[in-house]
């Protein structure tokens, strides 16, 4: 008998998470009126002088046999302008706050060298700096993102880098900028006023950093904030909510653009793992950290809805992705590491998140652009590969500047070892042709996801998709199959009366476009 009722009992169990898997969710897209605008800055990108990212991967110099402009590599100029980058931050970063720009202006053979003491310690002779890096942002059509020396600067430093770059008459610095051979000044508009200035950047106390902010924020500019610059604060790390509290409240709103946050998808800072022979532990525990975003997101949100209320101060979240453990035999200092299914999957997840807080979330830069960390772009000498983190970004480059349309569901869950997260990541947006867009994630490592979306009220009928995915999650493009994860057609849906129905494999990321 008891056997009976024991086969009974699992028969009933194994029919539900049967019957669970088989159930679509059911997924609510809504095209409202006042919605924001998912701003394109949100997929913006960060270049520091770190390892390779800078020289031998951005800048070969103008006597390299690899084609280039002015010493930028032509293959990346081409592949970021296909990604429609819209910002770029440099030159840090833990490396802004000891860089000074002057050291890196006028001919090339008189700069100064500097050792950069954060990032392996290597000595660098400063021929790409201030000219280089805006002119090659000229060239992809991207905003420069300046992160300025407060740590080790001084105001007028900083206020000099604000005149050099941006004023058009008679100066000191627009006059050197001419001397230096660029007559119109390049109106940079976004300003970081140091850089991660709990830690790297100086480890102050909230308190202290923004008295200091209101002093150079001063300075760079005028009162009312009216000199075309966003001034944009060193912002938390992570889950400090105080230091969000103490900036939001000391600083007047009037001088403050924009509030950054810092997160990293980290298991353990002391033993991140391997970027490639993971397993399905170091999957799990890594798309948990990343979907950490969410709450960060919206618990910084609420703080800097108290003091600012109609949301003119940008949330920018000008850090982050994932980091681990550098790929073997290359210099711990350079955070060089490969980039597999599992960042794919970590980066549609959170861009989906930016997109749904696009009220507040106005700018991310993803960390880094090339050679470091979760990079888009790899390079070895005259090679350069995509990687797929690239292909999401450029995948969910159709979102940047159009109208968000508000989506709601019940995730079904992904569980490993006793522990959930939610399977299924969405946004959706219409753009000004009036093309839906829907960017669908399952992070769930094993189980396929079905999901239904009545899209009558998008007043769209005709679908297409592209998926990214792979045979395992640890695969990733190398310099020797470099297009072994690219973007194809994706069929896994049908269009039944005005619903999608839709079966997303796992690991894997989906753009719908309806029209």
């Amino acid at each position: 008998m008891k056997k009976a009722l024991l086969i009974t009992f699992l028969f009933t169990i194994c029919n539900q998470v049967s019957f669970a898997q088989n159930q679509a969710t059911v997924v609510t897209i809504k095209n409202t009126a006042d919605a924001p605008t998912i701003d394109k800055n949100i997929y913006g990108h960060f270049a520091e002088h770190l390892g390779r990212s800078i020289y031998g991967g951005f800048f070969v110099g103008d006597t390299s046999k690899i084609p280039n402009t002015k010493g930028v590599r032509n293959d990346i100029i081409k592949a970021l302008k296909e990604l429609k980058i819209p910002n770029l931050r440099w030159p840090g970063g833990c490396f802004a706050d000891t860089y000074h720009w002057k050291d890196g202006i006028g001919p090339q053979p008189e700069r100064p060298t500097i050792v950069n003491k954060w990032w392996g310690g290597t000595t660098e002779d400063n021929s790409f700096g201030t000219h280089d890096f805006l002119n090659m942002c000229e060239l992809l059509g991207a905003e420069p993102y300046l992160s300025g020396n407060v740590g080790s600067g001084t105001v007028q430093e900083l206020a000099d880098w604000v005149q050099y770059t941006n004023f058009s008459g008679k100066s000191p610095m627009s006059d050197l900028r001419k001397k230096n051979g660029r007559t119109e000044p390049w109106k940079v508009k976004f300003w970081g006023i140091g850089n991660e200035a709990w830690g790297c950047g100086g480890n102050m106390t909230a308190e202290y950093y923004a008295n200091e902010y209101r002093k150079y924020a001063t300075f760079m500019s005028d009162w009312e904030n009216t000199g075309g610059i966003t001034r944009i604060a060193s912002g938390s790390n992570s889950a400090d909510y105080n230091w969000t509290e103490v900036l939001m409240k000391n600083i007047p709103i009037n001088m403050l653009g924009g509030l950054g946050v810092h997160h990293y998808a980290v298991i353990n800072w002391g033993k991140k793992g391997d970027g490639v022979n993971f397993t399905e532990d170091g999957y799990f525990h890594t798309i948990q950290s990343a979907l950490k975003m969410e709450e960060l997101v919206t618990k910084h949100s609420a703080i800097m809805d108290k003091y600012d209320p109609e949301k003119k101060v940008a949330m920018i979240v000008d850090e982050w992705g994932a980091w681990y453990e550098v790929e073997k035999g290359t210099n711990p200092g350079f955070l060089y590491q490969q980039n597999t299914m599992r960042d794919a999957v970590l980066a549609g997840a959170t861009l989906n998140i930016f997109n749904n807080h696009a009220d507040r979330v106005r700018m991310a830069n993803l960390a880094q652009c090339v050679n470091v960390l979760q990079a888009v772009i790899l390079t070895d000498k005259a090679k350069m590969i995509t990687t797929p983190t690239y292909h999401v970004m450029k995948l969910y480059s159709v979102h940047q500047d159009a109208k968000l349309l508000p989506i709601s569901f019940q995730s079904p869950l992904y569980t490993f070892n006793g522990e959930s997260l939610p399977a299924v990541s969405a946004s959706a947006s219409k753009d000004k042709s009036g093309a839906v867009h829907i960017s669908l994630v399952n992070v769930d490592a094993k189980n396929k996801n079905k999901i239904e979306i009545d899209v009558n009220e998008l007043g769209v009928k005709n679908f297409t998709g592209i998926i990214l995915t792979s045979a395992k999650l640890q695969d990733y493009n190398s310099f020797d199959t470099p297009n072994k994860i690219v973007p194809t057609v994706f069929k896994g849906f049908e269009n039944k009366k005005g619903k999608l129905e839709i079966t997303i494999p796992p690991f894997s990321v989906v753009v719908l476009e309806g029209k």
